[in-house]
Order: structure tokens, then sequence, then C-alpha cells
């Protein structure tokens, strides 16, 4: 009898971890939400959908915020993102409000401040979801991690239009491929190392999931530089997704006082 009993809670501490994983995570089922302004399923009712969404609505961490520089302060105690990617095996998938990289293997990490968080996906908003000083570009680029504790960082770069972004170029192919579907590719070997970030300074706040259940406790890492990509590869990017996700960022969210760094590692010993 007391054997069952330890067999039963081991079990139910498993679907208990398995749940948490489950609503931490973002939700991949895109017929359960939408974009579209006005729309039972938009934004602005993401959070009255599901009990588990409920963040979406009545969260005080949310993401995307502006990224006002009047009410940013400086770090001096972090440094140079340590990244030791590598590559590895990787699928394409259309989620239907999003194109999504993921990595098979191990993809690598990314250490901050001693915390070391493994690569596991990658994807795009367009135009982006973060905004520096109520500029909004054209696209921004979201690197998800995951530590052994389950806790999310995610990088974000963002994008003009200029030049193509050498990266997405590599997918152009396996991209158009899985256009206006539900599909998903094998693309072989991905090597996350070919993502160019540029520059040093970076923005660090904490904030959530930009999509349902909107989880927070994210660490989020908005790179300061604006790198480039073509009209042609936006466009790839908007007409491989369905009608309703062409725009597929979630509008501002209040900041509600949480503290916004910019870290800059050039004044580290200044």
């Amino acid at each position: 009898m007391l054997g069952n009993l330890h067999i039963f809670a081991f079990i139910l501490l498993l679907v208990i971890l398995k749940s948490r994983l489950i609503t931490s995570q973002e939700v991949e089922n895109e017929s359960e939400f939408d974009y579209l302004v006005g729309s039972e399923k938009g934004p602005h009712k993401w959070g009255e959908i599901h009990k588990e969404w409920d963040a979406c609505k009545n969260g005080e961490m949310q993401s995307p915020i502006d990224l006002l520089n009047k009410r940013v302060d400086v770090l001096k105690k972090y440094g140079k993102l340590k990244r030791n990617y590598t590559a590895s095996n990787a699928t394409l998938k259309n989620r239907g409000h999003d194109i999504m990289l993921q990595w098979k293997g191990d993809a690598g990490s990314l250490k901050i401040n001693g915390t070391e968080y493994m690569l596991k996906q990658c994807h795009w908003h367009s135009p982006s979801e973060h905004t520096i000083n109520g500029k909004r570009y054209d696209l921004e680029m979201h690197l998800v991690h995951v530590n052994p504790n389950n806790t999310i960082a995610v990088v974000g770069v963002m994008f003009d239009i200029g030049q193509p972004d050498p990266f997405l170029t590599e997918l152009e192919k396996q991209i158009r491929a899985i256009g206006d579907s539900h599909g998903e590719v094998e693309v072989g070997v991905v090597d996350p190392r070919h993502i160019k970030l540029g520059g040093k300074q970076y923005y660090r706040y904490m904030g959530s999931l930009t999509v349902p259940p909107c989880t927070e406790g994210v660490v989020w890492i908005m790179n300061k530089r604006v790198r480039t990509i073509s009209k042609e590869q936006v466009q790839l990017l908007r007409t491989a997704v369905h009608d309703y996700a062409e725009q597929n960022a979630r509008p501002l969210q209040s900041l509600n006082n949480r503290p916004i760094h910019l870290v800059d590692p050039t004044i580290l010993q200044g």
C-alpha cells in the first residue's frame, strides 16, 4: 500500500511539472488567438479566452514595452553577453501566427550574469513588438532560451529595411516551402552563430512572453543596435503565415514602474 502511494505521488509530481512546463511555453495552436483589432480572439481578449491565459490581461510585467531612453538606467555590473552556440539539426515550422526555427539537438547556450540558458528556438514578428523611443521597426527576431529551472530568457533583435539579413537568406528556400500552411520541414544543420547581433549595448528588463499564455518572469535582452533586412525578406515572412498574422506584433504593454537597464560593457571600468 505504501509503495502504491509513493508511485501515485511520483506520477502526480510528473503531471504537475509537465503542466507547468506547458503553461510556461508559447501556445502553438494559432487557431485559438489572432492579432486582428476588434477580434474576439485579438490581443485585448487573450486574457479572457482561457483561465491559463489570465496574465495576458491582469499581469503586471507584460511584454513588449517601449524602451524609452529617458527612463533607462545604465548598468555597470553586467558585461558582454556570453554566447556559446553550436551548430545542430533544426526544423522550420509554420505555426500560423509566425515562422519558427526549432533546434532539435544541443544548439549551445547563452550565459547571463552567471546563469546558463540553453537555446531552443527563434522566430520573427513583423512589425517589431518592442519600440525604442516610440519608434517601431520593420521586424523583430526572438531567440528563446530556457534554463534548467524552466526560466525563459529571450534575446531580441530589431531590423530596419536595408541590406538582406544573411541568416534569413540561408532559410529562404525552406520558408517558401512551408508558406501559408501548417507544414514543417527539416532543414538539416543550422548554425546559430550565423545570427549576428552586432554592437555590445543591450537593454535588459523583466517581462513576459508576447503570445499566450503571456507567462511572466521572462528575462528580456533587447539588442540596442538595429540590424538590416530586405523588403523581400520581410514580405516573405509575412506572406508565409496566415492572412491575419501578416502583422503579428502584440501591442505595447504598460511598464508599471519596472526598471529598464542599458548594459554598456565599454563603461564597466568607469
